[in-house]
């Protein structure tokens, strides 16, 4: 199997350590996230992985070299010109011919990436998203109104509850004829885009330990409880 992995953002949420330093290569305990992801995907039983890199792409790819050091593929493609979060998938265009997972290099999670394809596979989906649930506190009391301002009802201090996108996708290869080359395109335009389409896209709900690293609160938590969760990250 083959995954991708996005490695080329800036990290400015974290600077000012990203200013001289990859995001990806932010640690976590005694390593990288990134060294991380990849020890994982390969304990999932993918074999390649192909790195979209862009800022200090030489410190990633000095790190990583061709991946013989973990027992798997690494190649890498570099973006002359900031192309989105989608974007880059074009330029893999000719080694994308099978499913393959996609995701971001700042993700500490215990997600289970091989039951992830395989239900992607299942629903016979162009694209999966994996979903966490997030909770947002409102602080307040939230009045509700009708058309006349006549406050009909009143919630102190809601709880609210998304189910958020975790960063990590399956695709089809055809997904790619939806990107054009040189274009920029985020991951919120593509699965619009495939949506007006009428391409089934489905999302796979995750209620396990989640975290963006480039999120100062969740770097910082992620440091405090690598050593609980690190047995938890691999599939044995």
């Amino acid at each position: 199997m083959k995954a991708v992995i996005l490695a080329g953002g800036k990290g400015t949420r974290l600077k000012p350590y990203t200013t001289v330093f990859p995001k990806p290569l932010m640690p976590i305990g005694d390593k990288p996230i990134l060294e991380i992801v990849v020890q994982q995907l390969k304990s999932h039983g993918f074999n390649e992985i192909i790195m979209a890199v862009g800022h200090l792409a030489e410190l990633i790819m000095t790190f990583f070299n061709d991946g013989s050091k973990y027992g798997i593929k690494i190649k890498y493609t570099r973006e002359d010109k900031p192309l989105g979060t989608a974007g880059p998938l074009a330029l893999m265009k000719g080694e994308l011919n099978e499913t393959f997972l996609m995701m971001n290099g700042d993700l500490l999670t215990t997600l289970d990436y091989s039951d992830l394809v395989n239900y992607h596979k299942r629903n016979g989906a162009i694209a999966t998203i994996a979903l966490n649930k997030r909770t947002v506190k409102i602080d307040f009391g939230v009045p509700e109104v009708d058309t006349d301002n006549n406050v009909i009802g009143y919630t102190e201090k809601p709880e609210i509850d998304y189910l958020v996108s975790m960063g990590v996708y399956v695709f089809e290869p055809r997904v790619l004829k939806y990107i054009r080359p040189n274009e920029y395109l985020d991951f919120p335009d593509l699965i619009k885009k495939l949506i007006s389409n009428g391409e089934t896209v489905k999302g796979y709900v995750y209620d396990g330990y989640w975290l963006d690293i480039g999120r100062p609160d969740d770097y910082e938590r992620a440091n405090r409880e690598i050593e609980e969760i690190y047995p938890k990250l691999f599939k044995r």
